[in-house]
């Protein structure tokens, strides 16, 4: 038996719990907090047999793995110069999303 535990943004909980569920896994969702940046973070534990184990993996990084993203960024003008497209956005590729995954043996397991 392993323990799959995942590191992922709060963005991307719902989904990714929706679909390990979905595939029969069970979650334990902790609320954590990242060091760098103090982004809101959440923790999932996923205990499961050792043949299932590259599911959840597979699972988890195509609901929480990384992507990009377009956003619409308004163009920089220095002080004082005047530009006709002011207004106008620039997109700009952004990275979302990615996980940190730790899976370890489970010497033993018991509901109680």
């Amino acid at each position: 038996m392993k323990m799959v535990w995942a590191i992922l943004r709060k963005e991307d909980e719902e989904t990714t719990t929706n679909a390990l569920n979905d595939n029969g896994f069970v979650v334990t969702k902790l609320a954590t907090t990242g060091a760098f940046l103090r982004k809101k973070n959440v923790t999932l534990l996923i205990g499961t047999e050792d043949e299932k184990v590259e599911k959840v993996i597979e699972i988890l990084r195509s609901h929480a793995g990384k992507r990009n993203k377009v956003i619409y960024a308004p163009h920089t003008v220095a002080p004082g110069l005047v530009y006709g497209g002011a207004n106008s956005m620039v997109p700009i590729n952004e990275q979302i999303g990615g996980a940190t995954v730790f899976v370890m043996d489970v010497d033993r397991y018991c509901k109680i």
